[in-house]
């Protein structure tokens, strides 16, 4: 064996035995044992080469080197094993150590991952605050769910002036690892605390990563669940997106995903008695399982058929005048005329496409014939979805908050779920929940059994903590309401580099409240989390699908305005030479009916929309299929929309009258907008069939109620 040892140092091919103790190495040895991957060992390498190994180097805690606790952090959040493997050979940390905190005036601080003044990690400030409620007994901060979504970031090196050093690299908040082979960071993973009894929102911090993993994921939001519980906050649930990665994090944290046996909790600390449910986002699930009907066309749902053309024929079905006989009500003989009309901005899967499916099976088009099993499915997805969707505690029935007294109802929905979405198969007899196509239909299988273990222990149960539970926090619009507000403060359309995020973040935290969410908060501008939600599902509705179908032929905006109408301009001398009231009201109907047509063009409320026009009373319930009245190729608007238009144009004539260069000023605009409030004030309520839509977003003045008054104002304002 002599000649062979001789041969090996020359060869450079050391044994581990005969190898220097460096840390390159025993990060060497690592990759060979497979417990730290070539890309993991790279960016180590890469930023502590030069670190010592003797064991007089490495103190107490206390007195180690910020590169030394950099080492630690970073080799602990990427792999947990490996760094157990080797404290066994350098005297780093115990892993308990690493969320350690110190007090320093009466205030929690975890000195090792956190930062101040907006930079990468955990924020302090964020968490003092918190702290401070708790501390004032303040109940609805005790409980929480976490929540983590990415942003993908340009790859960009800079130099920051105000730091004297160069930014654009991974930094997981103990330091940016700026070494010159070290990676540069191509994603910003946030992470969010939101109130499950409560609508407040908490940003805890953010990490630049170069390749996210779903073991550092995992790891994160360990860190994150055990900072919480280090002021007395207590996680209940963690959400991710419903992606690979998502799925990778589970599985890492201890989730089991077979649907034969869910196990849809995992202990933090691990081995202890505390579980934390998982969720996954409904709105990515919702577009799995569309993708899923669009690739299999035909799905076998117990012993019925649901088929995606029927949503198809449903979402391109054109207008078309239609005759019915008029009402008992009305007094008059013989029959009205309607235009038959889609909704575009109805949901795909809600109760609005199932009532419109089975009335055009009623009417007898033959189209929608043998579409009983297509709409079972929509149906019991639209309720399913109300019950994730639920948001705030005014709303009635599924759509309301998780509360004890309507856990049988919700039960009884669930046990139908699981046999639902296992016995789904496709034409060939395939099971759904096995095939390639799984990941929608088994995320919401997940997130029933979630949503029922949280029932179970924190709603139903005598002396717990939370009442009521707010669905809404268990998916991720309320990190979406941030993320939007990011991007905005971003200020490009394109990925941010780090340093512009950087910024962007500081800006938003500077204005950050840990209040109840209301829309007049910096941090989520003029949007609701409903408004949220339905922004993000805006290619789930059937104008999406329109659009797919026929790109030419999607929701348009009507930019000219039809000179037949009829609309008497103030000023002109045919307006001052008409005096006749019955063409002035026909006037102002079809302008209100333009203005109609023109906010339904965008609108992505379906409520909303099908509130604009004017519908028989026995045609309020045909869900997504709206009948409307035309006069002179004009849709009618509703009588809400004309009594608006009618104050609007009662205070045009009053007010004005001021110079044509003025007429263009945003000031002149807002004071006539004013005016028209002033005059509306004290009049009949408008829009009677948006009442209980009026609880469906946070209790306070703007909601869709009085944004779209100030919607029809602006329009009708800005086609006078």
């Amino acid at each position: 064996e002599a000649p062979r040892q001789q041969e090996l140092p020359a060869a450079g091919r050391c044994s581990p035995a005969h190898r220097p103790r460096t840390v390159a190495n025993i990060l060497r040895e690592l990759v060979e044992k497979q417990q730290l991957s070539e890309e993991t060992v790279s960016l180590l390498q890469a930023q502590f080469s030069d670190l010592p190994c003797e064991l007089h180097s490495w103190r107490q805690m206390s007195e180690y080197s910020p590169e030394m606790r950099q080492f630690a952090c970073i080799l602990h959040l990427y792999h947990v094993k490996a760094y157990d493997y080797l404290r066994k050979i350098l005297p780093l940390p115990h892993p308990y150590s690493l969320t350690k905190q110190v007090s320093i005036n009466s205030f929690i601080l975890n000195v090792w991952l956190s930062n101040n003044e907006a930079a990468a990690g955990f924020s302090n400030a964020i968490f003092l605050d918190l702290q401070e409620k708790v501390e004032r007994g303040e109940q609805a901060y005790r409980y929480c769910a976490l929540m983590v979504q990415e942003m993908s970031l340009q790859k960009q090196q800079e130099w920051d002036p105000q730091t004297q050093s160069l930014t654009g690299f991974v930094d997981l908040g103990a330091g940016v690892l700026d070494a010159d082979e070290a990676p540069l960071a191509s994603e910003a993973i946030i992470l969010m605390a939101v109130g499950v009894s409560s609508p407040w929102t908490a940003p805890l911090g953010y990490f630049f990563v170069n390749s996210m993993t779903g073991h550092l994921l995992a790891q994160l939001l360990r860190q994150t669940i055990t900072k919480l519980n280090n002021i007395s906050i207590t996680v209940l649930a963690v959400t991710s997106g419903t992606t690979a990665r998502g799925a990778e994090t589970a599985r890492a944290l201890g989730i089991r995903l077979d649907p034969e046996r869910i196990q849809c909790t995992f202990q933090h600390p691990p081995g202890s008695a505390h579980s934390i449910t998982y969720f996954f986002d409904i709105c990515h699930a919702l577009q799995l399982i569309r993708n899923a009907l669009q690739c299999f066309r035909k799905i076998e749902c117990l012993s019925d058929t649901v088929q995606w053309q029927h949503v198809v024929e449903l979402a391109a079905l054109r207008e078309q005048r239609v005759l019915e006989p008029c009402s008992p009500k009305s007094g008059r003989p013989g029959s009205e005329s309607y235009h038959l009309k889609v909704n575009l901005a109805t949901m795909l899967f809600s109760e609005g496409v199932a009532d419109a499916l089975e009335h055009l099976q009623k009417l007898g088009l033959a189209s929608f014939q043998n579409c009983s099993g297509t709409v079972r499915f929509v149906r019991f997805m639209s309720h399913l979805c109300d019950i994730f969707h639920g948001r705030g505690p005014y709303r009635r029935g599924l759509k309301g908050p998780l509360l004890a007294g309507n856990y049988t109802k919700i039960s009884q929905l669930f046990n139908e779920a699981k046999s639902f979405f296992i016995t789904l198969t496709d034409s060939m007899g395939r099971y759904i929940i096995r095939s390639k196509r799984k990941l929608g239909f088994l995320s919401f299988l997940f997130n029933v059994e979630s949503l029922k273990w949280l029932y179970v222990n924190y709603v139903c149960p005598e002396g717990t903590p939370s009442h009521h539970i707010l669905a809404s926090a268990l998916t991720l619009d309320p990190l979406e309401l941030f993320l939007g507000a990011l991007k905005q403060a971003c200020g490009s359309s394109g990925s941010p580099t780090c340093t512009v995020f950087r910024a962007a973040y500081h800006k938003l935290l500077a204005s950050c409240s840990l209040a109840p969410v209301s829309p007049h908060s910096g941090i989520s501008g003029t949007m609701s989390s409903l408004d949220i939600s339905l922004s993000r599902r805006r290619d789930l509705t059937l104008g999406s699908i329109r659009a797919q179908i026929n790109p030419g032929c999607g929701r348009t905006l009507a930019t000219e305005y039809p000179c037949c109408a009829g609309l008497l301009l103030h000023g002109s001398a045919l307006s001052n030479a008409l005096t006749d009231l019955s063409l002035y009201a026909q006037s102002v109907t079809c302008a209100a009916g333009i203005v109609a047509e023109q906010l339904a063009s965008d609108l992505q409320c379906e409520a909303c929309l099908a509130s604009l026009f004017e519908s028989g009373e026995s045609r309020l319930r045909c869900g997504s299929v709206l009948y409307i009245k035309k006069l002179g190729g004009v849709s009618l608007p509703s009588a809400s929309v004309y009594h608006i238009t009618s104050i609007l144009e009662q205070v045009l004539n009053r007010y004005g009258k001021v110079e044509d260069s003025n007429k263009n000023t945003k000031l002149w605009h807002l004071s006539l907008e004013q005016k028209v409030f002033q005059e509306l004030l004290g009049e009949n309520p408008l829009f009677p069939t948006l009442t209980n839509h009026l609880f469906d977003r946070e209790l306070c003045i703007n909601n869709h109620y009085t944004i779209l008054v100030k919607e029809i104002t602006r329009c009708y304002l800005n086609i006078r």
